[in-house]
């Protein structure tokens, strides 16, 4: 297993406060990723009863990949998400996935994908890919763990040809009194003892996983950061009850 550049403790009561506002987040989450890395994907299946798979495909479905573009996911993780994109667009001229856990990127396999897939160790915040050079960028539940998530969707903008788009999934606190009861309780109670079982988790990643969304910006703001990025036509669009939320935004032409 490589190991991270720096490991700090994994996540306790007091790191958990305000996770965003932790100087050192982006070093506690690589160490966090590169932790669960073997059991990532698992442990989505399972907590989401499958409806992750059904989260990208909207997703995908919701920029149109056509056939000779280049894709780049930020966050990669262990691919699932390159993998969504492929399967819809077989045509794809290539797709180019970053993530700064390196034990996530040893994980991911992409033998079922036509296009070539290129995988970089990076920062979503210093995206190793110059101005203007792809046509799609996604990030699947990525965005949250950003050090600066502006910062992070300006890079995004950054690196879309005119006329690309960006699509984004992340999760968000239901608004509806009840529903928001609900997930909370699932969240906080049941998702960390999953973890424990299936992912033996040992660095308090399911305990972040709860915390980190319930202190997370707005909707309304991450598509105000959208907008003044310079992205058009953002929208966001609610699925799981209020519990994720699909962005989209399009580079103008």
């Amino acid at each position: 297993m490589v190991q991270p550049d720096s490991t700090p403790a994994g996540w306790d009561a007091q790191t958990l406060h305000q996770p965003h506002a932790r100087a050192d987040k982006a070093a506690r989450v690589q160490a966090m990723f590169d932790a669960i890395a073997p059991t990532y994907e698992r442990v989505n299946a399972v907590a989401t009863f499958g409806r992750d798979a059904a989260w990208r495909r909207r997703a995908v479905a919701a920029v149109r990949p056509a056939a000779g573009e280049v894709l780049l996911d930020v966050c990669c993780g262990t691919g699932d998400m390159i993998r969504s994109f492929a399967l819809a667009q077989p045509a794809l001229h290539g797709a180019i996935g970053v993530d700064f856990a390196a034990n996530m990127l040893a994980a991911g396999r992409y033998d079922g994908c036509a296009a070539r897939v290129q995988l970089i160790r990076g920062d979503g915040l210093r995206l190793p890919v110059r101005d203007a050079a792809v046509d799609l960028v996604s990030c699947a539940f990525g965005v949250r763990n950003f050090q600066n998530t502006r910062g992070g969707v300006f890079e995004m903008a950054r690196v879309l040809r005119p006329g690309g788009r960006v699509v984004i999934l992340e999760f968000a606190t239901p608004e509806n009194r009840l529903l928001r009861w609900g997930y909370r309780l699932y969240c906080e109670t049941v998702l960390p003892r999953l973890g424990g079982l299936i992912a033996r988790d040992r660095v308090g990643a399911y305990k972040y996983l709860p915390r980190s969304i319930e202190t997370f910006e707005t909707p309304l703001t991450l598509m105000q950061h959208l907008r003044d990025a310079g992205l058009a036509e953002v929208s966001c669009v609610r699925m799981n009850f209020g519990g994720v939320a699909l962005y989209r935004g399009v580079r103008p032409a």
